[in-house]
């Protein structure tokens, strides 16, 4: 079921793209989430970069969320359900674990693991790295506390 919800908000997310090349980089409209209204959340966001992997940030119409490049290329939304165990791939950059959700390539949905609140990441891979994007919001995200970590995890996406 959750599958099914990021299938429809990636979706949506793709309308909003091609919606955005005809609106010359207007405001990304980006569903938030269920806490994004966790404290811990504006101290996230308060700290996103002005570039990721080449891509300029641009304004979000949602709180605790991020948007990059044109069309939008990485999406950010801080206060996402933290993710339970799992058996799905899960990286380690910069310190922090991501579950990878490679369902709809070239798009990824990337979940960090082990912090609450939880951190979701979409990347275009066509147009940027998710490494880079990772590598880049990482050490941000390192900020969140702790609770567990992956136990096996690899450290690169293909």
């Amino acid at each position: 079921m959750r599958l099914a919800r990021h299938r429809h908000v990636l979706a949506g997310l793709a309308v909003g793209a091609v919606l955005t090349l005809t609106s010359c980089a207007a405001t990304v409209s980006v569903p938030p989430a269920d806490h994004a209204d966790d404290p811990l959340c504006a101290e996230i966001t308060v700290r996103l970069p002005a570039e990721v992997d080449g891509q300029e940030r641009r304004w979000t119409d949602a709180q605790a969320t991020g948007a990059w490049g044109t069309p939008t290329s990485v999406i950010l939304t801080c206060g996402v359900e933290p993710p339970g165990p799992t058996e799905a791939r899960c990286i380690t950059i910069g310190g922090v674990d991501w579950i990878v959700d490679e369902s709809d390539p070239p798009r990824y949905l990337i979940r960090s693991y082990g912090r609450t609140p939880a951190v979701e990441v979409y990347a275009d891979n066509s147009v940027v790295s998710p490494n880079e994007v990772l590598a880049t919001l990482g050490p941000i995200v390192s900020q969140l506390p702790r609770e567990s970590e992956c136990t096996s995890t690899e450290t690169l996406l293909d």
